[in-house]
C-alpha cells in the first residue's frame, strides 16, 4: 500500500480537524511497512453546492473569452466524432444496436445516417470523439499534487446535450446547448481535481469515472431540474462511474468515454422519473470520494466552480495529435528539432526521451503493436516523426505500427524518468530529448507543454483546420464541412440546434 499524506508540511492538525484536506503526495514506493489513513474530511453539503450551481448558473454568468474557448472544443468534438465514425468500433456498435431492433429511431448517432435511442446515441458519439485519442483533455492538478488526475471533458459532455437537443420537444438554441455544455465541463474537471491522487494512481480512467457526472450535470440543466431532481441524478450517475486505465491502448478506453456520456442521459432520465437515491453522493462517508479516492479536498471544489471557469484556468488543451496528452510536449519539440535542425531518421543513433514518472505510469506501451498501443507509446510517437514528418490519424494504425523500420526506429528511443523533469513539478509535462546523431554530435531540446495547451494554443482557425482533416479522413462532404465550422463559431446565434446536428448526419 502507497503511503499518502493529505496534509501539507505548512497545515497543522487543527486546520485538518476543521474539515480542509490539504493534498499533497508523496513518490514512495511500496513499503511493507503498516500505515493508516489521515481521517476522511468531514464536509457537509458539498453534493448541494454541485447542483445548485447547476440549477443557478446562466449563460450571461460565462465570460466571453470562456464561451470562445468552447467553441473551439465542440467543434473539435464534432470534428472527432466524424473521424471516429469509421472506426472499426462505430461497426460494432451498429452490430449491437441492431439485435435490439431499434435502428434509426431516437438522436443521431454523428457521421451516419442512423438514430438511436438517446442513450445509446450518446454512448456511440462519445466513442467515437474517443476512440483516436484524439479529443481535448484537461490537468486537474495542482503544482504540490502528483500530476495524472487528467480528463477529457467534452467527450463526457457534448455527446450527452446533443442526444438531448436531437430529440426534445422543443428548440434548443445554441446559447442553451453551450451552457448545458460548459456546466458539465466544469463540474467534471473541479470534481476530477478535488479527487485524492490516488484514484487515478491506482488505476481508475478519471475519464470514465469523473465524467459521468459533467454528462449527468449538463443533461440536468438542459431539462431544468431542479435541485433535489439534480442531486438524485448525480447519485445515480456516481453509481454508473467506471472505467481503469489497465484498458487504455484498447477499445475499452473509448468505451469507459462514451459510458459516461450515456451514463449522464440515463441518470437524468431516471431522476425525472422520481427515482431515489442518496443525498450526498460525493462527500458521505460511503460515498464516491471515499470509496474511488480514499479521501478529497474540498477546497478544489467548494466556492470553485465557475472561480474561475475550467476553461480559462487551468486551461483545456486541444491535440494536435491523436495519441496521449503526455506525448504532446516531446512530440512538438521532436517536430521543432527536425525542422530546424533537418533531421532525418537515417542520422539518428539513438534519442533518449526523460519525463517525469507518472507519465511513464501512463505512457506504458514501450513496444508496441497495435495502432491503439501506439497512442500510449512515447516510442511510437517519436520513431514516427522522425520516420515520416507527422503524426496524424493515418500513422496511427496497425499496419504502420508493424512496419519494420518503424519497430526498428522504436528500438532506438531510450524513454525513462528524468530527475530533472521530475523536479520540474507534476502541473507540467516536462519532456528533455537528446537526439545522439551518426556524426557524434547531440541535439537537445525541452518543453513543459505541447501545441494546443493553454501555454501554446490553437486559434479557432487552427482548430477550424483540424476539423477539416478529420471530416476528409471520414469523407464528409465539403459544403457541409463549411457550413458547421461557420455555424459553431456563431453558435450564440443559433435558434436550433437540430440545424447543426442535421450538418453532421449523412
Amino acid at each position: 500500500m502507497k503511503r499518502r499524506d493529505f496534509l501539507a508540511a505548512s497545515v497543522g492538525a487543527a486546520a485538518f480537524a476543521s474539515g480542509v484536506a490539504t493534498t499533497s503526495a508523496s513518490h514512495e514506493g511500496p513499503t511493507n511497512q503498516p500505515c493508516s489513513a489521515p481521517p476522511f474530511p468531514k464536509v457537509g453539503a458539498v453534493t448541494k453546492y454541485v447542483a445548485d450551481f447547476v440549477v443557478n448558473t446562466k449563460f450571461s454568468d460565462i465570460p466571453g473569452d470562456v464561451v470562445e474557448l468552447g467553441k473551439k472544443s465542440i467543434l473539435d468534438g464534432l470534428g472527432l466524432a466524424l473521424s471516429g465514425s469509421r472506426a472499426e468500433t462505430a461497426n460494432l456498435i451498429q452490430n449491437y444496436a441492431k439485435s435490439f431492433g431499434f435502428m434509426n429511431r431516437g438522436a443521431t448517432v454523428i457521421g451516419s445516417s442512423g438514430k438511436l435511442p438517446s442513450r445509446f446515441a450518446a454512448f456511440a458519439n462519445g466513442v467515437a470523439i474517443h476512440v483516436d485519442d484524439f479529443d481535448d483533455t484537461q490537468l486537474a492538478a495542482a503544482k504540490d499534487r502528483v500530476y495524472g488526475l487528467l480528463v477529457h471533458p467534452t467527450v463526457c459532455v457534448l455527446p450527452a446535450v446533443l442526444a438531448i437537443a436531437d430529440t426534445g420537444t422543443g428548440e434548443i438554441g445554441g446559447k442553451d446547448l453551450m451552457l448545458a455544455y460548459h456546466v458539465g465541463v466544469e463540474v467534471e474537471c473541479k470534481i476530477a481535481e478535488a479527487i485524492a491522487p490516488r484514484h487515478y494512481e491506482d488505476g481508475f480512467h478519471s475519464t470514465g469515472t469523473c465524467g459521468v457526472f459533467g454528462g449527468t450535470a449538463a443533461c440536468a440543466k438542459l431539462r431544468n431540474f431542479d435541485g433535489e431532481h439534480i442531486v438524485r441524478a448525480f447519485a445515480i450517475a456516481a453509481s454508473h462511474s467506471a472505467g481503469l486505465r489497465e484498458n487504455f491502448g484498447t477499445m475499452t478506453k473509448p468505451f469507459q468515454a462514451g459510458h459516461a456520456a450515456e451514463s449522464g442521459v440515463v441518470a437524468a432520465d431516471f431522476a425525472a422519473l422520481g427515482w431515489t437515491a442518496a443525498d450526498q453522493i460525493l462527500e458521505a462517508p460511503r460515498g464516491f470520494f471515499h470509496a474511488y479516492g480514499g479521501s478529497y479536498d474540498s477546497t478544489f471544489i467548494l466556492d470553485k466552480l465557475g472561480k474561475p471557469w475550467t476553461f480559462s484556468s487551468p486551461g483545456v488543451s486541444i491535440k494536435p495529435f491523436p495519441s496521449g496528452s503526455l506525448t504532446h510536449p516531446g512530440m512538438t519539440e521532436l517536430l521543432r528539432l527536425i525542422r530546424t535542425e533537418h533531421l532525418s531518421a537515417g542520422d539518428v543513433v539513438q534519442v533518449e526521451v526523460g519525463t517525469n514518472h507518472n507519465m511513464l505510469n501512463t505512457l506504458i506501451h514501450h513496444r508496441p503493436k497495435t495502432g491503439l498501443q501506439a497512442k500510449f507509446s512515447m516510442e511510437f510517437c517519436m520513431a514516427i516523426l522522425l520516420l515520416e514528418g507527422k503524426a496524424g490519424l493515418a500513422e496511427f494504425t496497425d499496419a504502420v505500427v508493424n512496419r519494420p523500420d518503424v519497430q526498428e526506429m522504436i528500438g532506438r528511443i531510450k524513454f525513462y524518468t528524468d530527475p530533472e523533469a521530475e523536479k520540474a513539478g507534476y502541473d507540467k509535462m516536462t519532456t528533455i530529448i537528446k537526439i545522439h546523431l551518426k556524426n557524434g554530435r547531440t541535439v537537445s531540446g525541452r518543453a513543459d507543454f505541447g501545441k494546443g495547451s493553454p501555454a501554446n494554443p490553437m486559434s479557432y482557425d487552427e482548430v477550424a483546420d483540424k476539423f477539416r482533416q478529420c471530416a476528409a479522413f471520414a469523407n464528409w462532404p465539403q459544403t457541409k464541412v463549411g457550413q458547421i465550422v461557420e455555424t459553431v463559431r456563431k453558435l450564440e446565434q443559433v435558434a436550433d440546434t437540430r440545424s447543426l446536428i442535421s450538418l453532421c448526419s449523412a
